[in-house]
């Protein structure tokens, strides 16, 4: 049995740019990158042709954005634009880190998570109360190229937690993206049904099932 758990309204809360497009531009501005009139209309227009249930970088989208409107920078300063704009207060939240020992208890456990932000996973955990080493896994959707509900992020998952899919238990808040879990055959247990401070107990009752 595998544990995974959602990271952004799981096991923290992480403020975002109540208008990122704004944030983006105005980091845009700070490096020097003309921004279009109409980069609202822009940002929010698709630019990257991805399969169903691919994730597209921000950067990548940023960047596409830029050019539809003639836009030229140089080297990295679309992703590097995107990855200051979206610099949270991170807070853990209650019940959390006994909810990842317990889950230790049972065997592997890792992170299964959407994001589109290089980097952001790591400096929200680096920013919480939770260590890189409590995590087996980490899996982001930014890295790994798939998007919660895709079954592909569980089997990655599975993958690098080295447990069938069948025998991961995914823990998250979002019932339509976390409840992915269960084209794989896995588990889901969402907070919408069980609060976070009583999932150590559902976990042990789910690994006496499997047993």
């Amino acid at each position: 049995m595998g544990v995974s758990f959602d990271l952004f309204g799981t096991l923290v809360t992480a403020d975002r740019p109540a208008d990122p497009a704004g944030a983006v531009a105005t980091e845009l501005e700070k490096r020097d990158v003309r921004v279009p009139d109409d980069w609202a209309d822009a940002y929010a227009e698709p630019h990257v042709d991805a399969p169903d249930g691919a994730e597209v970088p921000l950067p990548a989208h940023v960047s596409r954005a830029l050019a539809s409107r003639g836009v030229e920078y140089e080297h990295n300063a679309a992703r590097r634009a995107v990855v200051a704009a979206f610099d949270p207060t991170v807070e853990t939240r209650p019940g959390a880190l006994e909810a990842v020992e317990a889950a230790r208890e049972l065997g592997p456990v890792g992170i299964c998570s959407n994001c589109s932000v290089p980097e952001l996973v790591g400096r929200t955990l680096v920013r919480s109360d939770f260590e890189r080493d409590d995590f087996d896994a980490i899996v982001t959707s930014v890295g790994c190229g798939w998007r919660k509900p895709a079954p592909e992020m569980f089997d990655v998952t599975a993958d690098r937690l080295g447990v069938d899919p069948a025998e991961l238990v995914h823990v998250g808040d979002d019932p339509q993206a976390d409840g992915g879990i269960e084209a794989v055959g896995g588990t889901a247990l969402l907070l919408e049904d069980v609060a976070l401070a009583d999932v150590p107990t559902r976990l042990s009752t789910v690994e006496s099932q499997q047993s």
